[in-house]
């Protein structure tokens, strides 16, 4: 009648789970929820002062790994619920058996398939209780439950030890102040109980619609809660950015900071208007994660530069230089000393040239200037003798005849055997044609030529 008994009493406690009746001494409730503050506030895990120059690009640093988001492909076999036997004092537990959040059970020893059970709705109603069958002596020591969310990077357990005694009456439970302790008498049926009813061990959310991200700065003498926001991230992609134009074009986050779980505020460039108190809120509503991150920012006035003369890479960085006494206070005087060279040798020649060819184009163009007035006195000289020609020709002249027959106009009556010899004689016989000659135009070719 035992087996039965057994069974009987694992059904009264999966009722006793689903209806929240929990009995003192009988079973030990384990409550792995997220603890602390409740989800409308925050607990500040951490708070630094940082300081950066103005002007360069300031990185606030808002980082944890339990916001990365990744999705679920194996469906449910992000949870998992496993028990071990031992370990105490240092010593290596032994796995018994384990069940991940799908339902699928995997006993590890031969021996003890039949004889350790779990419930099947376990990730359902939240009761992850081991039941023994026929408890052996082999089966005492100390036994611990242990709940494992990947996702959420959670990790909680429970020990209980368990004695194994010969008479039923000596059957008991009790709390020795750090554990359960339970008492079975050989053969009968032990109950380990493990309840845990957080919803992030018996729900399934939508992740990307519970994880958030903002960031706050609140001035000197404002509470947190009062805070300006200044940027709102979802794990879903959407992004929202809040206050003045000319200050969120210089604040960003990266676009991949739920893929590595790095949140960090970039400002650039840097301005003294912008120092305050920043704060980073990190919630994660699946897992129960609230943290907030306080970051007091400074600024600082922007390095100033090295000089010129003091920089260690031309060896003469062992001293600056002293001022010259002659210069005013307040003032500065730069001289420039160009060293004369081959540049400055072709710079003279290029100046010589110019003049050169400067005076060889005036040169010409006097020459021309003075030809032009030539041929202007020529055309005067020629128009003067067109115009006495236009009155007087040639035969106003005297030309001397000595050398020619004098013509003698009387009638020399021959007789011509044919006309052709008359015509010649009368050709021989008659004066020379006058020819008019134009003496300025012959003038003007020899002298042309």
């Amino acid at each position: 009648m035992e087996l039965p008994w057994g069974v009987l009493l694992w059904k009264l406690v999966l009722l006793q789970s689903e209806w929240g009746l929990w009995v003192q001494g009988s079973a030990v409730l384990l409550s792995t929820g997220p603890s602390g503050p409740t989800p409308g506030d925050s607990s500040v895990v951490s708070e630094s002062a940082v300081t950066w120059p103005a002007g360069t690009r300031a990185v606030l640093r808002c980082q944890s790994p339990r916001m990365v988001w990744t999705q679920d492909r194996l469906r449910d076999r992000q949870r998992v619920v496993h028990w071990d036997l031992g370990g105490g004092l240092g010593g290596t537990p032994r796995r018994l058996v384990d069940m991940y959040s799908a339902g699928e059970q995997r006993v590890y020893e031969a021996r003890d398939r039949g004889r350790l059970l779990l419930s099947p709705s376990a990730f359902h109603d939240g009761n992850f209780s081991l039941l023994i069958l026929s408890v052996e002596d082999s089966d005492a020591g100390l036994y611990t439950c242990n709940l494992h969310h990947h996702y959420c990077h959670l990790y909680e357990s429970v020990a209980i030890r368990l004695e194994v005694t010969d008479g039923p009456q000596s059957a008991q439970a009790y709390w020795d102040g750090e554990k359960e302790v339970q008492v079975v008498a050989r053969g009968a049926a032990a109950l380990l109980t493990c309840v845990n009813h957080a919803h992030v061990w018996t729900e399934r959310h939508l992740e990307e619609a519970q994880q958030v991200v903002h960031w706050d700065r609140q001035l000197p003498g404002v509470p947190h809660d009062r805070a300006d926001r200044l940027l709102d991230l979802y794990a879903s992609g959407e992004r929202r950015a809040y206050g003045p134009p000319f200050l969120r074009n210089r604040m960003a986050v990266g676009v991949d900071a739920f893929a590595r779980g790095d949140f960090s505020l970039h400002i650039s460039p840097l301005e003294a208007a912008d120092e305050g108190t920043y704060s980073c809120h990190l919630h994660h509503h699946y897992c129960g994660l609230h943290e907030r991150r306080v970051l007091h920012l400074r600024v600082a006035e922007p390095a100033a530069r090295p000089p010129l003369g003091a920089s260690p890479g031309n060896g003469s960085g062992h001293g600056v230089p002293s001022p010259d006494p002659t210069l005013a206070r307040g003032r500065s005087v730069i001289n420039v000393i160009v060293p004369e060279g081959h540049a400055h040798f072709f710079q003279q020649l290029g100046y010589v040239l110019a003049t050169l060819l400067l005076f060889i184009l005036l040169l010409i163009t006097v020459v021309l200037v003075a030809r032009q007035r030539r041929c202007g006195g020529e055309g005067a000289f020629e128009a003067a003798g067109r115009r006495v020609g236009k009155g007087t020709s040639l035969a106003e002249f005297a030309v001397d005849t000595g050398d020619q027959a004098p013509h003698r106009n009387e009638d020399i009556q021959l007789d011509y055997k044919n006309n052709i010899l008359k015509e010649r004689a009368e050709v021989a016989h008659s004066p020379l044609p006058t020819k008019n000659m134009d003496l300025g135009k012959e003038f003007r070719k020899e002298y042309c030529k």
